[in-house]
């Protein structure tokens, strides 16, 4: 060992060393990374998927789920695992032209040794030789320019001081080896599982080395069959039932995806589910501005996984895949199972959406009540349907307006149905519609018993945000921040589609009961609040419920236009989910911005900011408290928002674990109640004690702003202890003013 040792030592100093020229200082940082290689590479994909056919798109599958499973599930594990430092960090004089052509320094050295720890083995070779493989066995001629160029990238590890010649030669043989294992693996269940859950396209491909090959010369039905012949085994198969076996597929995957996501921690808290956090630590019949049920999702999630950010959002995922199977199931039965599939790709190609499948806020309770009463609504208005399924519309109903209160507006869109289709209009005369009713008012009880006890504070509240105290002036200035803003997170191609449906559907007339019903559960909140941005302004997510309905009424209206053979749907479907795809990939990580382009995203740009860096945050101002608690006297902080005050309590380790018992962090008190922190203890019992106060600054904000004279007044001595910047890929991503308070009187 102690040989080998020595040899890969000796062999890292000639490359790295010896082989040293002006040409190779240019092309080796070059070829070890640059912002051209991630667009070349995706432009490469897309025209190997295009041009490529079935064994383009198979390759280029391979090749994605290959290098992203190989790199995160064997490569990172294994560095973490063995911890062996690289060359710049290890050892006294490494080249390293990735810096400016220089070696490294005693004092960087010393420093990379507590944080780089991460050589063996090279990802850089294993992804490369990975992908060397994948290619070689779909395209054999690909290896005279894939393996130089995997050769050539492993040897600028060396010569750049990265990884020591081992760490190459083993990233390079494990990539080529779980390349190959996994394509044939997948090859196998392919095989196996194919032939048994999907025996229709089995048959038109039964082996995905040679995708071009065939079971048998028989012809295979086309995909808008509704049975399939017996002759591949499976007499019972249908089209229908493989697109429902797909979908269902689709829904596994993009859960435990999700779930890893999560789990992966690239995301922080966002300051309304930490501030919910806290109400999980306090159950109650109802809060200040939101309805209960947030509180008992988080608790049940935090429960069963700790305090983590894993437990707060856990049941997120959760409830996109109830969401999923209800809607596929749903078109299954009353369309067909290929229109559901598509639908549940256009759901997880739509931002909006896609976001609510990984934060745990109010809107994926609400969007999943508001759906499964729309889909229990359709079954009750049925001819023959019986009272049960309204008793399921207003149980549904009841528990949407448990998570949200824009779950009222649900019955404005029954309204609209019953004006739109007067043949449903029978049901008003019989039971039904009325005990739901009943049900969703006994649902309500809890917020208003609360509400009854704390003077109507939520009434109130949310009067205030809708403007009843103040004159309608309206204005212009809303409407194209509003539009925008769906335009974008709803996906333009979809956005566009879903517009176009709609249109056609009130000049053609309104003829297919389906369509008039998912246009009623989802037109009329999409315009009330499309009216209210002439008055002031609308949150993008105020929508969420509204969409799915939409996407239903527009899925179904082009499925009909695809049976009749409306040209360049399919173009039209494959941009809008090749560009929603782009988008979710973008949203979920912006530092990808950084790969493709070699360049970070703006602050101001980057939808990430308000979820990240907020350890960094709580790492500050428990510092401060620190050095406040060497005068003797306890501390305790205070906040100027309630966001603030919802992260550090998370975030600040003594704080969450004081959270049930006596407080730490406060919000800073006030005699009138703006958030849910009036109505529990404050620090009106801490005489005597000091505080730190914290306030987050606008990044442009030029002047410091003194403490509050209500903190002023409440203490001793108020002195500001300066701005601090918390950074983020060496930007400012949050400036907090801190101040300590003595004294509290």
């Amino acid at each position: 060992m102690h040989w080998l040792q020595t040899l890969d030592l000796g062999l890292f100093r000639f490359v790295n060393l010896k082989l040293a020229n002006p040409i190779f200082d240019l092309v080796m940082p070059f070829a070890s990374g640059n912002r051209f290689f991630a667009p070349v590479l995706l432009l490469a994909l897309v025209l190997l998927a295009w041009k490529g056919r079935t064994r383009g798109a198979l390759c280029v599958l391979m090749l994605v789920l290959i290098v992203l499973l190989g790199d995160g599930f064997i490569c990172k594990p294994l560095k973490r695992t063995l911890l062996r430092p690289r060359p710049y960090a290890a050892l006294a004089e490494v080249r390293r032209p990735t810096r400016e052509f220089r070696f490294s320094t005693p004092v960087e050295t010393a420093a990379l040794r507590l944080g780089d720890r991460a050589s063996l083995p090279s990802a850089h070779a294993a992804n490369w030789f990975a992908g060397t493989m994948v290619l070689f066995i779909y395209y054999r001629r690909s290896v005279w320019f894939m393996l130089p160029a995997a050769v050539l990238v492993s040897f600028s590890r060396i010569y750049n001081g990265s990884h020591y010649p081992s760490d190459v030669l083993v990233g390079a043989i494990l990539g080529s080896g779980y390349a190959a294992a996994g394509v044939w693996s997948l090859n196998a269940l392919w095989q196996r599982a194919g032939r048994k859950w999907f025996p229709l396209w089995w048959r038109a491909m039964p082996c995905l080395l040679e995708p071009e090959r065939r079971a048998s010369d028989a012809p295979v039905p086309d995909s808008g069959a509704r049975s399939l012949a017996a002759a591949v085994g499976a007499p019972h198969a249908t089209v229908d039932q493989h697109w429902l076996r797909l979908g269902y597929l689709w829904i596994a995957i993009s859960l435990l995806a999700r779930w890893a996501y999560l789990a992966s921690g690239i995301i922080q808290l966002s300051e309304d589910e930490a501030y919910q956090w806290v109400w999980s630590k306090h159950l109650a019949l109802s809060y200040y501005s939101k309805p209960p049920l947030i509180a008992y999702t988080q608790f049940l999630g935090t429960w069963l996984w700790g305090d983590t950010v894993f437990g707060v959002r856990f049941f997120s995922p959760v409830i996109a895949a109830v969401i999923g199977v209800i809607l596929l199931r749903f078109f299954a039965r009353e369309v067909n199972a290929r229109a559901g599939f598509f639908l549940l790709l256009i759901v997880s190609a739509t931002l909006l959406l896609s976001a609510g499948a990984v934060l745990m806020t109010i809107d994926p309770l609400s969007v999943l009540f508001w759906t499964a009463a729309m889909l229990a609504g359709w079954r009750a208005v049925q001819e023959d349907a019986s009272t049960r399924p309204w008793l399921w519309v207003g149980l549904w109903m009841g528990l949407g307006f448990l998570s949200k209160y824009t779950e009222l507006f649900q019955w404005l869109c029954w309204a609209v149905f019953f004006a739109l289709w007067p043949a449903a209009r029978r049901h008003l005369r019989r039971p039904g519609p009325w005990l739901a009713l009943l049900i969703n008012l006994l649902c309500a009880l809890p917020v208003l018993i609360w509400n009854h006890q704390h003077e109507w504070i939520t009434v109130r509240h949310l009067a205030e945000c809708a403007g009843a105290d103040r004159p309608w002036h309206p204005t212009l200035r809303y409407l194209g921040e509003f539009l925008g803003a769906e335009l974008g997170l709803l996906n333009p191609v979809f956005f566009g589609a879903t517009v176009w449906a709609a249109i056609a559907f009130w000049r053609r007339g309104r003829h297919d009961p389906r369509l008039v019903f998912f246009f009623s559960m989802g037109a009329p909140l999409f315009a009330a609040y499309l009216l209210h941005s002439f008055r002031s302004r609308v949150l993008p997510n105020w929508i969420a419920p509204a969409v799915l309905p939409l996407f239903c009424f527009m899925v179904i209206y082009w499925d009909t236009q695809w049976r009749l053979g409306r040209a360049r749907i399919k173009s039209w479907l494959a941009v809008g989910l090749g560009l929603g795809f782009a988008a979710v990939l973008l949203g979920h990580n912006t530092d990808l911005v950084k790969v493709l382009t070699g360049q970070r995203l703006p602050v101001s740009l980057d939808s990430l900011r308000r979820v990240r860096e907020w350890d960094q945050v709580a790492r500050v101002v428990g510092a401060a408290r620190q050095e406040l608690l060497a005068e003797g006297k306890p501390v305790f902080i205070i906040g100027n928002h309630y966001g603030m005050v919802g992260q550090l309590s998370f975030y600040l380790p003594e704080a969450r674990a004081a959270v049930t018992k006596e407080p730490l962090v406060f919000f800073r008190a006030s005699p009138i109640p703006k958030n849910q922190f009036y109505f529990w203890p404050g620090y009106e019992n801490r005489q005597g004690q000091n505080a730190i106060f914290v306030r987050e600054l606008k990044r442009d904000q030029e002047n410091t702003p003194p403490a509050p004279p209500d903190l002023q007044r409440a203490f001793e001595s108020v002195t500001p202890l300066g701005v601090r910047n918390v950074l983020y890929g060496g930007r400012v991503a949050r400036r907090l003013q801190l101040f300590a308070c003595r004294d509290l009187r």
